[in-house]
Formats: C-alpha cells, structure tokens, sequence
C-alpha cells in the first residue's frame, strides 16, 4: 500500500504504551470530533494508568509534535504528523463485508453501462459508502479504443459521424464538407476507416489520418479521400480532449465541523468546478502502488490542509488510465476509507477491462 511520505520525518520511535494511547486517543477523536481528554483515554485505553500517567504520556507527544491541545484544558487532538503515525504503523484496516463487496460488484463490474457511466457509479458509491466527497477522474482519451464509424448524411453538406469506441459508448459528431456527398459514399468512406482502423486507439487514428492528409493526393482514389477528409474531421475533438474530475456528495463535507466554515466551503467547492488543481495533486497517484494518502499539508494545495485524499489509481490492458478516491477531514475513519477506495479501484478496473 503506497503512502505520501511525511512532510515531517517522525525520526522518534514511541515505546508500546505510547503508541496505544495515541491509536486510543486519534480512534476516539475520529470518532466523536471532540478533544480527548487523560480522563476520557483512561477509561477507553484499557491499561491500569491512572489520569496522571496518561497526562505524562500525553504531554510527551505533544512536545514531540503527534498531539496539540486547542484549548488549555481541554483535551488533546492530533496534529498531521500524529495522523501520519497513525495511518502508517498503527491503523488496522477493516475489509468490507461481503455484502458490500457484492453491492459494489454489482454496480460495475455486473452492469451494463458505458465508461462514462461506470465512472459516475463509481464516485457516486464512494461518497454514498464513506460520507464524504468521492471523485473518479476521466479515463485518458489515449486508451479509447475505436471499434466502428459510421457516417449519416443530413442537410447543408452537413454528415453526422457516429464513433462506437470501447464497445459501449458512442461519440457523435457533427462535420462539414465543402460539397454533398451521397449516402453511398459515406458508406464506402466509413468502411474503408472501418477495414484501416477498427481496433486501434482514438489517437493512433487521428495521427494516421493527419499524416495521410500530408501525403500526395495523387496516391489516393476517391473512397481514400472522401475517408480521410471526413476522418479528420470526425476526430478533430479528440486532439486536446478534455481531463476532468467526475465529482459526488461534495455537500457531506458541510457535515463536519472543522470544515464547515463558510468561505472555506466556497473556495474548496470553487476549486472543485474549477479542477486545476485537485487533478495536479491526483496525477502524482498514477504512478502509485495501490491506495496512497495525502494528509493536510501533504497535498501541497493550500486548500486541502484540513483535509486528506485518499487515492488508488484504475488501469485498463494493465495501463493506469485515471485515479479514484475520497477528500474528507483529516478526522476521517481511515481504517474503512481505505479498503472502499482500494476495492473500488480493483472493480472499476475489472469493469472497464471487460467493456474492451
């Protein structure tokens, strides 16, 4: 399981009863949202310490940076570095139920749906089993596999191309040409891109024809330049497409309080529209070994730092193709997060895999 290092080395090494009383105290805090008191921790802990020596405990990993005390009195909280220490040697995940696993089953991999659909299944899923906003970026374009074009003449020297790529989705495209060409043509047209290019990925296809339409017409017969004229066209979209974010239940974020600020809001959920940024940070997931983890700081994006992503990348054809995952507080359960983020990773996988 691949983990964003610590801005912060730990560089202490905390003897047993230290280490349970921080798992205890961050597990609680998750929990209820509210600092942990020496009281509260030597009820929960389950070891014969009096108040006193859990508050000798507790002061020692607050001078060593894994707790703070927002208020004199008050309990104590994690700080980043206390969560890193948590999620990297203290946590002990919990695998889904097999109901769960079903449930999720049976929304991708068993469903007949089209990539794009797949992807709004998965974030949706992620944010209905954790509570928190769940995102899913865009399969890239690159891996979009051509299976068949078809050409539809309508009016005004106007065609309609109809691409089926990745067996399910269909892309439509409206395209100009400088004269009408009757519906036979179109017909020869499309199966002569059809016999040339069926198989082969929507960029492969498109770098093919624009360097046919380099070459000296007076090598092509009719069929070949009404094909490749019409292609080019067909394909121009997916020159620059579009990466994004496909997002779901950004509003349960409004349920917690260290994030319920209301210009905090607006600017996290004006950074969601706007994308930019949160894809910055996920792009450093594609090259990840499983589920990795960015708390506060560790993100690098100033409006992330109360909060932690959880990521796994999906691949298709064994090509890691896009990230999934979850932004939440940092207080989020992380020992049932991660397991939903890893699983649904494995299955969006599985599903688009077998759609090609």
């Amino acid at each position: 399981m691949a983990r964003t290092p610590s801005n912060e080395t730990v560089g202490v090494t905390l003897n047993e009863r230290a280490q349970h009383l921080l798992r205890v105290m961050i597990e609680r805090y998750i929990r209820d949202g509210q600092p942990v008191s020496s009281r509260t921790l030597s009820r929960d802990s389950g070891l014969s310490l009096s108040p006193a020596t859990i508050r000798n405990v507790m002061a020692d990993l607050e001078d060593m940076g894994f707790v703070c005390a927002p208020h004199t009195s008050a309990g104590r909280v994690p700080t980043q570095k206390g969560y890193r220490c948590f999620v990297d040697t203290l946590l002990s995940v919990k695998p889904l139920t097999r109901t769960e696993v079903r449930r999720l089953r049976a929304e991708l991999v068993d469903h007949d749906s089209s990539s794009k659909e797949l992807v709004s299944s998965a974030s949706s899923m992620l944010s209905g089993l954790t509570q928190l906003a769940g995102l899913v970026t865009v399969p890239k374009t690159r891996y979009q596999s051509l299976r068949r074009i078809e050409f539809l003449g309508l009016s005004d020297n106007r065609v309609l191309a109809i691409l089926v790529v990745n067996e399910k989705e269909v892309q439509n495209r409206i395209i100009n040409l400088e004269h009408r060409v009757d519906q036979a043509a179109l017909d020869r047209a499309a199966n002569y891109l059809n016999e040339q290019f069926a198989g082969r990925t929507v960029v492969e296809v498109r770098d093919e024809l624009v360097a046919a339409m380099q070459d000296t017409r007076e090598h092509m017969n009719q069929v070949m330049l009404d094909a490749i004229t019409m292609g080019n066209q067909a394909f121009a979209e997916e020159k620059a497409p579009p990466e994004g974010l496909v997002f779901a239940g950004e509003t349960n974020l409004m349920d917690f309080a260290e994030l319920s600020d209301i210009d905090r809001l607006r600017r996290l959920f004006d950074a969601f529209a706007e994308q930019r940024g949160i894809l910055g940070l996920l792009d450093q997931s594609l090259d990840a070994d499983g589920v990795q983890i960015f708390i506060g700081e560790e993100s690098g994006y100033d409006l992330l730092d109360e909060c932690s992503v959880v990521t796994a990348p999906y691949t298709i054809d064994d090509d890691v193709v896009g990230v999934l995952g979850v932004i939440g507080p940092t207080r989020m359960a992380y020992s049932r997060v991660i397991p939903i983020v890893d699983i649904t990773a494995k299955l969006l996988s599985s599903a688009l895999n077998s759609r090609d």
